[in-house]
């Protein structure tokens, strides 16, 4: 994945890193820090979601035409089996189906020892880049 991609984004706000992408799996990595908590100290569920959507939407993202569409969420489910304090959580993106307008991805997060921490669907849409305006002569 292109680094500069992801600048400026969530993505690279929560730490997030790529660790393994090809036509049937596609995992990334999380630091559980002070970007990714919530006040207790827990990893907060939200940023577990941003996780799980992020690599259903780029492991969906590799897989399409990109000069000529995008991949955006349409729906994302999550079940936060137990919490974790520190270390990283990896998710690991399995897709249950490719169509041609939509993507539905397993996604499984654990923590450093392989414990579950959430469970989640996501649904990706693919959608058409739009055309960019002609510039005035």
């Amino acid at each position: 994945m292109n680094e500069a991609w992801t600048r400026d984004t969530m993505i690279e706000w929560l730490g997030i890193e790529v660790l393994h992408v090809d036509s049937e799996r596609f995992v990334a990595r999380m630091p559980v820090d002070h970007r990714t908590t919530q006040p207790a100290g827990l990893l907060h569920g939200g940023a577990s979601v941003a996780l799980a959507e992020t690599v259903a939407s780029l492991g969906t993202w590799t897989l399409i035409d990109q000069e000529r569409q995008m991949a955006v969420g349409l729906e994302i489910n999550a079940n936060h089996i137990r919490s974790a304090t520190s270390g990283f959580v990896t998710a690991t993106a399995v897709p249950l189906h490719k169509g041609r307008s939509t993507y539905v991805w397993d996604i499984k997060i654990r923590d450093d020892e392989e414990r579950l921490i959430c469970v989640s669907r996501c649904t990706v849409a693919v959608i058409a880049k739009e055309a960019k305006p002609s510039e005035p002569e």
